[in-house]
């Protein structure tokens, strides 16, 4: 198949390579077509072997009490692996482990890699399964010792040994050298071709099985921000649950890198992938509002995102994700600015208040300041979180272009809410009629921080923006 391989295969206490450890190693070397070199060792993973995994494996805690931890077992293994690829069924798997396992001894381990996965879906495109289980039921293999380490490396010799018997010498050694250069990194059970994605700025979706997706993203150049989380998953347990669920790549190509954020909040907001921890839908939202009169009491309401009036957004102060953090963030400015909070409505009752006793009110509770004087303390110290009015007239466009690619986009805004994107002067009237069906509707705060920073951020050429009175289509 290749000059110089080695076979591997590890039982671990689980699929985790940054939590878990590995139990068993088998390691098979070849050369020219020649087996010169075996290795097989229990380990001691230093934790607990889950049940689960004993059942399937046979390992327990008592055969690998006395094994050697894997860092006795390491230079062994590096030097079986000298000048060699390393080929392993659902290689990310093995390689995962061994990059930190070796990581863990300070070693920082480089070596090309094959997935036999993939060399079997390249060899024979027509079968149905490509584990080892179907590749085993395909070709007749047997062995009593399915899921040990060992066993599994000489299922795999096997099967290459067949396979370059049907198919020859010249076409296994072919499909294996176009994998190593150009998709060994790539998740063995994907279906999207990574070649069929664009690069161009976008926004992609990752599924799995379900209907769910995994994760979205965004990325000015798709194709490359794909392929860099299929490089990274030994080190982070997101990208390594990615790598070892994905099944699919959608996406969507936008003309920049705007509208990619636009869509990105949009998607993970109406899909709620299972892995995004931001940019989700804020149920809770809820901003403060200041009282007119300087003896109301309290003088903040707390007001929820739903209530919430783009045309009054001068009047709020803040946005919070939840009414806890929303009353932290005033208890703090208050004994910032010695405010007092049985006045803010922070703490009940009347007269003189505690934080007054110890120094952290200036006593409007109790007639030591004029009710006049903390209002004014109040809007001076909530200046900073006072949100903006909508700056415009009516609605506006920002239009942007990628000419690579030859596609403009106009993003749509009226009071912060975003209409919609137009490509087109019927989808433009429609977005400015109201009669956009998927438009998004409500106050977002991560828009408007998006549409806040774009507007009045340092960062890039300033927008090319448009007052949308009429259609400009062909300006």
């Amino acid at each position: 198949m290749l000059p110089c391989y080695v076979l591997l295969d590890f039982e671990t206490t689980g699929s985790n390579p940054v939590h878990d450890r590995i139990t068993e190693v088998a390691a098979m070397r070849v050369e020219h077509g020649m087996v010169v070199a075996k290795l097989n060792r229990l380990v001691n993973p230093g934790q607990r072997i889950p049940p689960f995994i004993q059942q399937l494996t046979g390992i327990d805690d008592s055969m690998v009490a006395d094994a050697p931890a894997f860092g006795a077992v390491l230079p062994e293994l590096l030097a079986l692996l000298d000048g060699a690829v390393l080929v392993a069924h659902n290689v990310r798997f093995d390689h995962g482990f061994l990059k930190q396992a070796a990581a863990r001894e300070g070693v920082d381990l480089r070596i090309k890699t094959l997935c036999t996965v993939r060399l079997s879906r390249k060899l024979y495109p027509q079968a149905r399964g490509h584990g080892l289980d179907a590749i085993m039921r395909r070709h007749g293999l047997h062995t009593t010792a399915r899921h040990r380490a060992m066993g599994d490396v000489e299922l795999l010799h096997a099967w290459l040994g067949i396979a370059t018997a049907e198919l020859g010498a010249p076409a296994v050694q072919a499909a294996a050298q176009e994998l190593l250069r150009g998709s060994a990194s790539v998740p063995p059970q994907l279906e999207t071709p990574l070649d069929d994605i664009p690069a161009s700025p976008g926004v992609y979706l990752f599924y799995g099985e379900g209907e769910i997706p995994l994760y979205i993203g965004k990325s000015v150049r798709l194709r490359e921000r794909v392929l860099s989380h299929f490089q990274a998953d030994h080190r982070d347990a997101r990208e390594m649950r990615i790598a070892q669920e994905v099944r699919r790549v959608e996406w969507r190509q936008t003309a920049g890198e705007f509208g990619a954020l636009l869509l990105e909040a949009r998607l993970v907001k109406d899909l709620q992938p299972l892995l995004n921890r931001q940019l989700r839908r804020e149920r809770q939202l809820c901003a403060w509002r200041l009282a007119d009169d300087a003896n109301a009491r309290p003088l903040l309401t707390l007001v929820r995102g739903e209530s919430h009036d783009a045309q009054q957004l001068s009047q709020l102060y803040g946005m919070y994700r939840s009414k806890r953090q929303a009353i932290d963030s005033l208890r703090i400015l208050a004994e910032r600015h010695a405010l007092c909070p049985q006045l803010l409505g922070l703490e009940s009752g009347k007269g003189r208040c505690f934080a007054q006793q110890i120094g952290q009110c200036k006593g409007a509770c109790c007639g030591l300041e004029t009710a006049q004087q903390h209002h004014a303390r109040l809007q001076l110290a909530l200046a900073a979180e006072r949100l903006r009015a909508w700056p415009f007239a009516g609605p506006i466009g920002l239009r942007e272009q990628d000419a690579r690619h030859a596609r403009c986009d106009i993003h749509v805004f009226d009071q912060w809410r975003h209409l919609g994107t137009a490509r087109t002067e019927e989808e433009l009237a429609d977005l400015l009629e109201g009669r956009r069906d998927d438009a998004p509707g409500g106050f977002d705060l991560d828009l408007y921080r998006l549409l806040l920073g774009r507007l009045y951020g340092t960062k890039g050429p300033p927008p090319a923006l448009m007052q949308l009175s009429r259609v400009p289509w062909r300006d």
